[in-house]
């Protein structure tokens, strides 16, 4: 299946994804705990699929996402947060994300997301 990257500054939100990826036979190639560290994962491991969470330390989600979107363009990334604000939503997406899922999420809206992201790969 997929190459996903997690990145989040929860640890318990990383390793809910990571159990209900990997239920879904997905291969967990790196996670991070900020954007940088984001950042550097991605040039690294160059993954299939990213999630990315909004709110976090040493660069904003969505700071992380342009800077992902700028070294690859055709970069897939899905954004998840506990922000579910319309504008926050409006600028992940019209700054390159698939889809933003809202936490607290659910393991079945988790992957109905990541299908249809990988649908585009």
């Amino acid at each position: 299946m997929a190459r996903i990257l997690i990145v989040d500054d929860s640890a318990i939100s990383r390793i809910k994804l990571k159990d209900i990826f990997e239920l879904d036979c997905h291969e967990i190639v790196g996670m991070a705990e900020d954007g940088l560290e984001g950042v550097e994962k991605f040039k690294a491991l160059k993954p299939d699929l990213v999630t990315l969470d909004v709110t976090m330390p040493k660069m904003k989600g969505l700071d992380c996402l342009k800077e992902i979107m700028t070294l690859d363009q055709n970069a897939n990334v899905v954004m998840i947060s506990a922000l579910g604000k319309g504008d926050t939503i409006l600028e992940a997406l019209n700054a390159g994300a698939l889809n933003y899922i809202t936490k607290p999420f659910e393991e079945k809206q988790v992957l109905k997301t990541i299908r249809e992201a990988l649908e585009e790969l």
